[in-house]
């Protein structure tokens, strides 16, 4: 009496991970994401493991996450995945004030993001020498 299950939104060559309520600014892990989009998961992971970045290390377990979903969960090769997308969507933002000078104060906000990362399977192009 259950619910129908639902239609597979990705390909059949494609798996995903996503990464919710990260604490930095889209704006910020959006130029992380730019960093790997298009790129082979082996040189994207190398990437992220020496960027100097705070949330690098965030966006490489969501990685790990979409590679691992990948061979584990829909069976497709390691080797020939290649992140198709990386995107970034806002979240909350958490509003605190600040004790300024003469009894004021002033807003800080702390944003939070999303983090979705689609890998796919690529056939393996042969390069002419």
């Amino acid at each position: 009496m259950g619910k129908a299950k639902a239609e597979r939104r990705l390909a059949e060559n494609e798996a995903r991970a996503v990464a919710r309520s990260i604490r930095v600014s889209p704006q910020k892990l959006n130029l992380v994401a730019q960093l790997i989009r298009g790129k082979k998961v082996d040189k994207a992971l190398a990437e992220l493991t020496f960027s100097r970045k705070r949330i690098a290390e965030t966006v490489k377990k969501t990685l790990e996450s979409a590679i691992a979903n990948a061979e584990n969960n829909h069976d497709l090769d390691v080797d020939a995945l290649v992140v198709a997308e990386a995107y970034v969507g806002k979240s909350i933002t958490m509003k605190r004030f600040h004790a300024r000078g003469r009894g004021r104060a002033s807003r800080v906000e702390k944003p939070f993001a999303h983090l979705t990362i689609v890998v796919r399977e690529v056939e393996e192009i042969e390069e002419a020498a």
